[in-house]
């Protein structure tokens, strides 16, 4: 099955977009075309973790205060508890593969030392990580976050949970109390009796959506040498010739997988866990913000849209192109930052959404979005732009979370009669520079946020334009400007 193609413009300059997404500085300049993926190409295989390296006994291993005999009712995450050690030194220094371990098993408990030459370096104790992480949060508007969590958990956000008030969080704010009667915020965030941040252990099958570090990104770690990690830096910015001979474009890194998991932008995540690696491996533990979690693994389960239902009217309404505002029975229930891909893309009066497709993938042709002008017969001293050269096949984005147009594509039609449109509603690869680079597609939300709207939205649902001059909650029953 085909869609429309996308139309995308330059972005230096217009409409607010100062840029355009790295790898992405040609293809903005040429047609492309939403299609469905296969839906074995989604996600990589996980790799095979290294082999432990053998640890050399010493007088300090064949101490009995230096080994454990397994009990019942033991597991290895409480072992580690009780003696000191992580998961990971336990597994390392006892050579096992995975957690299984089995009554009158004795394991090894590794000296700091022995840690230390086994490429592990000791981490902080529990108070001492705990009092590390606390510590980060600390210096964060910890009110702040605690009222973006809350206003999250009810499908209210004015983008990444970021702990900043700043304008666009301070009227959404007043938008949700507007429609909520005026209700004070903070006392309701508090009633509901939720910490503010929870924890998130990285595991294994989590790499099936990471992709594996460049060998420059590889942190070296000198055996039996205690070195202070090196600051955590962004992934590298992606290429074009990468992206499209990627099987699939997955997360640039843990760091960013963990972020989208939980709608926050690194630079909080790192804050809240300045004792973690650079490259975090698989069991190791984040403080992430308290919202309910974007798993990417069941986030695209069928069926992606609700039925329609007479009893529950859903409007959607889309206002100043910057958020998404969603009315169930003209009762406001959900407010989504919303961004155009390109300058000048905006709509007018009434469409309609109509079917999701999950997983896409661009396809283009490298045909020039704009027919070429015509060339003059005189010489003006400028050299003219050599014309871009079309493929005779068809050439591809891959599908992933960071396709530039994320992990679902919602089409758009006008009424009177229905006209299927080019642009759609879709996820984004940058959540955190939507309002800033151009990219393609059509209207781009945060992938957590459209997974979460296109469950709220039956096909052949109104979408409403309008533009507004005040912060006001306006009833979806009115029309659009």
């Amino acid at each position: 099955m085909l869609y429309p193609a996308i139309l995308v413009g330059a972005a230096h300059g217009q409409g607010g977009l100062t840029g355009v997404e790295p790898g992405l500085k040609d293809a903005v300049n040429w047609k492309w075309r939403a299609d469905l993926s296969e839906p074995q190409h989604w996600g990589l295989e996980i790799p095979e973790p290294p082999p432990a390296p053998a640890l050399p006994l010493t007088p300090a291993f064949s101490s009995p205060g230096n080994s454990y005999e397994v009990r019942r009712g033991d597991a290895l995450i409480l072992i580690a508890k009780k003696v000191g050690r992580t998961v990971a030194q336990l597994k390392a220094a006892n050579g096992l593969k995975d957690d299984m371990i089995r009554i009158g098993q004795v394991l090894q408990i590794p000296t700091l030392e022995e840690c230390i030459a086994l490429g592990l370096p000791p981490e902080p104790k529990g108070g001492e990580k705990r009092s590390a992480e606390a510590a980060g949060a600390t210096a964060l508007d910890r009110e702040t976050l605690r009222l973006q969590v809350f206003l999250d958990r009810q499908n209210f956000s004015a983008g990444p949970v970021d702990g900043k008030n700043n304008p666009a969080f301070q009227k959404l704010v007043y938008l949700y109390q507007a429609s909520r009667g005026g209700e004070a915020l903070e006392a309701e965030a508090r009633s509901a009796g939720r910490e503010v941040t929870a924890s998130y252990t990285l595991r294994a099958v989590d790499f099936r959506f990471i992709a594996p570090p460049k060998a420059e990104e590889k942190i070296v770690e000198t055996a039996g040498k205690k070195k202070s990690p090196p600051p955590v830096k962004a992934a590298p910015a992606p290429v074009y010739a990468e992206m499209i001979s990627s099987p699939m474009l997955a997360y640039r890194s843990p760091w960013e997988f963990v972020a989208e998991r939980f709608h926050c932008d690194e630079a909080l995540l790192k804050a809240l866990n300045p004792s973690i690696k650079p490259v975090p491996q698989a069991d190791t533990e984040f403080q992430v913000p308290n919202v309910l979690p974007f798993e990417i693994e069941k986030a695209l389960d069928p069926p992606l849209q609700p039925a329609a239902d007479p009893n529950h009217v859903i409007t959607a309404v889309i206002v100043d192109i910057s958020r998404l505002e969603i009315y169930s029975n003209d009762r406001l229930v959900a407010i989504l930052p919303v961004s155009a891909a390109r300058p000048g893309l905006r709509g007018r009066g009434i469409w309609r959404i109509m079917d999701a497709i999950a997983r896409p993938r661009l396809v283009t042709f490298h045909e020039p979005k704009d027919p070429p002008k015509p060339t003059s017969t005189f010489f003006t001293g400028e050299n003219p732009t050599p014309p871009s050269e079309v493929l005779s096949t068809e050439e591809s984005l891959p599908a992933g979370p960071n396709n530039p147009v994320g992990i679902i594509w919602i089409n758009l039609a006008k009424t009177d009669p229905p006209e299927l449109l080019p642009f759609g509603l879709h996820g984004t690869s940058l959540p955190g520079q939507m309002n800033t680079l151009a990219s393609l597609g059509g209207f781009r939300m945060p992938n957590w946020d459209i997974a979460r709207a296109v469950r709220m939205l039956p096909s052949g649902t109104a979408l409403i334009w309008k533009q507004s001059t005040a912060p006001t909650a306006t009833p979806a029953s009115q029309p659009a400007m």
